[in-house]
């Protein structure tokens, strides 16, 4: 797809009538393109991949990290919205779960590469362009590179992570609200992961975005969350993480694989100056291997 967008928006924006890449966008022939095999939901849904496709290659070449951008620049845009046939605009949640979960690994990756074609092709013909483009040399044939996973298969595996270790550490933090709260104070925790393992993700937008992800029936509102946390003292929060630390070094401390790495840490301040340390820091090790397996930490599972 990469060459025929290329020709194709090279004899486009040669027009001299032609100087809008938004328009481009719209006019993007993809009747050509299979997208079924790209499309990873069974179901019939109220937005087609081929429209899909054209905002998110728009949202590409505006080089927006999150989709509230896209929705607002949509909803101030009712002449682009015509043209995209849109009865109403998508909300943030739908293109999220569009993106993340509807699109592939491949198709998302074609999209980011067409608009880096169309943002190229359209500044060579001195069309005005929202951002300047990344002129990345192509990759030779032949480079042994290992592929790295996409956003989705990472998360998935941290989200298996943080389902365990929120079990330990949760319990130890705090936001002081009181009793009688609606919403489980383990909800705010659970949002501030979420906003953490996402990138330049804002407490209001990934709030509306977690409400989606999350298995609870109420969680806390974007301006709530950031109140709260606002709220604790920079000592609370040391003390706080300092607990948690502790309890996943007992957690972790307890495995056979902790205890071997420690052991192999531990020789090596014998090779320095500072063999002191490193037999204190073994008998710590050796203490907490001799503990009985009755004192575990963990707890039972918060909701």
């Amino acid at each position: 797809m990469e060459s025929d967008i290329r020709a194709v928006s090279g004899a486009w924006f040669a027009h001299e009538s032609h100087d809008s890449i938004e328009q481009f966008v719209c006019s993007l022939p993809l009747a050509y393109f299979r997208f079924d095999p790209h499309d990873r939901y069974a179901k019939s849904t109220r937005y087609e991949m081929d429209t899909l496709f054209r905002i998110f290659v728009l949202k590409e070449i505006h080089g927006w990290n999150h989709e509230t951008a896209l929705v607002e620049y949509l909803d101030s845009h009712p002449e682009l919205c015509k043209q995209f046939e849109f009865e109403t605009v998508p909300n943030q949640s739908t293109l999220w779960r569009s993106w993340h979960e509807r699109f592939t690994a491949d198709l998302r990756e074609t999209v980011e590469t067409a608009a880096q074609t169309v943002l190229i092709t359209a500044q060579n013909e001195g069309v005005t362009v929202p951002r300047h483009p990344e002129r990345r040399p192509p990759q030779r044939e032949g480079d042994d590179r290992e592929s790295d996973p996409d956003d989705r298969t990472i998360l998935e595996q941290a989200e298996q992570i943080i389902d365990h270790v929120s079990r330990i550490v949760f319990p130890v933090f705090s936001l002081n609200r009181g009793e009688g709260c609606e919403i489980h104070e383990n909800a705010y925790w659970g949002l501030q992961t979420y906003l953490g393992l996402r990138e330049n993700l804002a407490a209001n937008e990934g709030a509306r975005s977690f409400i989606h992800e999350s298995t609870r029936d109420r969680t806390p509102l974007g301006h709530a969350h950031r109140d709260h946390i606002r709220d604790l003292s920079i000592e609370e929060i040391r003390e706080m993480y300092r607990q948690a630390v502790t309890r996943l070094l007992d957690e972790v401390g307890r495995t056979e694989e902790f205890f071997r790495a420690g052991i192999v840490a531990i020789d090596i301040p014998k090779l320095t100056r500072l063999p002191a340390i490193g037999r204190a820091t073994k008998t710590r090790f050796l203490e907490r291997r001799r503990r009985p397996t009755n004192t575990r930490t963990s707890g039972q599972r918060f909701s």
